[in-house]
């Protein structure tokens, strides 16, 4: 019997793939045995986590790219194709908040405009570009999965993250709408899903939840109150989910956003 669950010598693009999560994702990618391409602005970073998994034994890619920026996507393509020739698997794992577009604290009146738009682009237009772009090669051969990231933000009001919860509920349409897209036009193998993490500890949220001792702050102990597994996720437990996704285990799953939050979306808090 053949393991549904293996990656070998598929190739796999991670953008963001050098944070907390997205760094996470691709090691479990190329320890199921993906060839994995690390996408990210900061080209050191990439780098970085590219020597870190080839030491570990896997085949990857640094690719220097920004994705808001469409030559740079195109160019980054083209060099996982001359590499490696197709596209198996896309993981949107680029995104996050931006400090001045957050409302904690002030009316959301005072939201500056600049700032909910940088927000918004980097989380909604920052998945579906990388989408046009990877997934048209993916749509040349018929077969794929691309992973997009979703949030709790999407489905429930988060104080404090306007731009972003709106950027993720449109990741939460985005996945379908390319669900039954790229299914209609070009067949059961090419498929999109989404997870949606409820609150891990990452960069980009560390100040918002953890004090500098270390302590969690007023936020974090409300999360966790409503959090009915009473704890943050760890980025490994997002591995999981992606693998199953990419995988053929999924062959029949797209269009799905899969919640992975400790209970936190099932809690109606009564």
């Amino acid at each position: 019997m053949t393991n549904p669950f293996d990656l070998t010598d598929r190739v796999a693009v991670v953008t963001g793939g050098y944070g907390v999560l997205g760094g996470s994702m691709a090691e479990a990618l190329a320890a199921a045995g993906a060839k994995v391409a690390v996408l990210g602005r900061r080209r050191a970073a990439a780098e970085a986590r590219a020597a870190a998994l080839h030491q570990a034994g896997a085949d990857a890619l640094a690719l220097a790219a920004d994705v808001l920026d469409e030559p740079s996507l195109r160019q980054a393509c083209q060099t996982v194709l001359d590499r490696w020739g197709r596209v198996d698997i896309l993981i949107n794992a680029a995104g996050g908040h931006v400090a001045r577009a957050r409302t904690d604290g002030r009316p959301v009146f005072d939201l500056p405009f600049d700032a909910f738009d940088a927000v918004v682009r980097l989380n909604l237009h920052g998945s579906v570009y990388p989408t046009l772009i990877f997934g048209q090669a993916m749509a040349q051969r018929r077969r794929g999965s691309i992973v997009n990231i979703s949030s709790m933000a999407s489905v429930q009001a988060i104080s404090g993250v306007l731009g972003y919860s709106v950027a993720k509920a449109a990741i939460d349409n985005f996945t379908r709408w390319m669900a039954v897209e790229l299914a209609r036009r070009y067949g059961e193998g090419l498929r999109v899903n989404a997870i949606a993490p409820g609150f891990f500890i990452a960069d980009q949220n560390r100040d918002v939840l953890l004090q500098p001792d270390g302590a969690y702050t007023e936020r974090a102990r409300a999360i966790l109150a409503r959090t009915p597994m009473g704890r943050f996720g760890d980025p490994a437990e997002l591995q999981g989910p992606v693998l199953w996704l990419c995988s053929d285990a999924a062959s029949f799953v797209t269009g799905t956003v899969i919640p992975v939050d400790g209970g936190f979306s099932a809690d109606s808090g009564l």
